[in-house]
């Protein structure tokens, strides 16, 4: 059944509105739009409680996105429980997800054969629930998020279950494997002429040495990494990996897990310290997005999250980290091949869409790690200035031309434009 808007949902866009005024009210109007339409459009509640997300054009759930969009309502659940037991099913319905296979990215409502079902990869069980079997570390780190923040931000602590715990397990199992990636039994081909959707070398990806780090067959943008390393997302792995061991330690005293969980994430840290930085044009130490231990690194960010930009809103580090102010700068340039600048915006695009597309998650994201309000503000006003007169996000826009757009209905771009009005109004989630 799909659910109704609460009227704490209700009172809290009215609440937006007034905070708005006069001045941002183009905001508001956004800003009501996308906040009641994942919970009218896009979710689910099934019998057993537990919650299914749409990400919107497509019938599957992401376990990437359907956390982004669930996670703006987070700061309503300290308050209303309806709120709280939504995103709770959600988490329930993610470690379900992640216990049926941990190396995919995407599921079905129900075990409907949907989706992907011709690509070749080393996995039949269960099939019929799996939309792709792109294996990406982010899609085992979103869920952990998830539950830990609805942990911190209601005191809420029964989504621990026996679920959690062996989706736990199965994530740190996934993620040792794959710091030897040679020896891992995954692998994925698709048959398709866009080689972004498939791994070389019959499957495997690109070679990789150890590093410590945790390998990713594809990046958040479902697009595949040029080299196995993909950085964000081992940032990603480490902040997770902090919460399990935080979970695990003052909530379900499980040393073992706890143990595991900091051993493999100061390997993933050492990894990341040693192999992952590389130099600007201009000589300064910055991070590169991926590498494969071997010497070979890429200097660019992507639209999707996790991304480099992202870093410190993960809680990898500070926003003025000094690294990572220089990797801000330079992946704001030119010198990131994704970067575009036009008549009506600048910012960071995808190999997932046209050249020249901008995409509003990347603009939000650049928007809520910097500490200057005035810089949220543009960014604010751009946003709703390329909406093509939808009043929702979409995917990718030309920056010469938003009217030309990707995407009509994703619930995750509307989720973290909010997001960035709530960050503009110091409203924040608990992390």
């Amino acid at each position: 059944m799909k659910a109704n808007i609460p009227k704490s949902v209700k009172k809290f866009m009215n609440d937006i509105t007034i905070l708005c005024g006069e001045e941002h009210k183009e905001w508001a109007v956004n800003f009501n739009h996308s906040f009641s339409n994942t919970l009218e459009t896009t979710l689910r509640v099934h019998d057993d409680r537990t919650t299914f997300l749409l990400t919107g054009d497509i019938p599957a759930m992401w376990l990437r996105d359907s956390t982004a969009q669930m996670r703006p309502y987070l700061v309503l659940a300290r308050e209303d429980e309806e709120i709280r037991d939504l995103i709770v099913g959600l988490v329930k319905k993610q470690m379900i997800y992640i216990n049926l296979d941990p190396y995919a990215n995407a599921f079905n409502e129900s075990e409907n054969f949907a989706g992907h079902q011709t690509d070749h990869t080393n996995f039949n069980e269960h099939k019929g629930w799996i939309w792709e079997r792109k294996y990406e570390i982010d899609s085992l780190c979103y869920p952990i998020q998830l539950a830990y923040l609805v942990y911190k931000n209601t005191g809420y602590t029964k989504h621990f279950d026996e679920e959690f715990i062996k989706a736990v397990k199965n994530t740190l199992n996934v993620f040792k494997t794959e710091q030897n990636h040679e020896d891992s039994p995954y692998h994925f081909v698709r048959d398709t002429e866009r080689h972004e959707d498939t791994l070389i070398r019959d499957g495997k990806g690109a070679k990789t040495a150890y590093t410590g780090m945790t390998w990713s067959g594809f990046r958040p943008s479902d697009d595949a990494c040029e080299y196995g390393y993909l950085v964000p997302s081992n940032m990603f792995a480490v902040v997770i990996l902090d919460y399990i061991k935080e979970i695990f330690t003052e909530l379900l005293s499980n040393e073992e897990i706890a143990n595991e969980a900091k051993i493999l994430r100061d390997e993933i840290q050492e990894g990341l310290e040693k192999f992952a930085k590389t130099k600007n044009q201009q000589g300064e130490e910055v991070w590169a997005y991926d590498v494969d231990g071997l010497g070979n690194k890429t200097l660019m960010d992507d639209s999707n999250v996790p991304n480099l930009i992202a870093a410190p809103y993960l809680g990898f580090c500070q926003a003025e980290d000094e690294v990572y102010l220089k990797t801000r700068q330079t992946l704001l340039s030119k010198e990131n091949p994704y970067y575009y600048e036009g008549k009506y915006a600048r910012g960071i695009g995808s190999s997932h869409t046209p050249e020249n597309y901008v995409w509003p998650i990347a603009l939000a994201m650049e928007g809520m790690t910097t500490n200057d309000k005035s810089e949220k503000e543009r960014i604010l006003n751009h946003l709703v200035e390329t909406d093509a007169g939808t009043h929702l996000m979409h995917e990718g826009f030309d920056v010469n031309n938003p009217q030309n757009y990707t995407r009509e209905w994703f619930s995750w771009a509307n989720m973290m434009f909010c997001e960035l009005v709530m960050d503009y109004f110091d409203i924040r989630i608990e992390k």
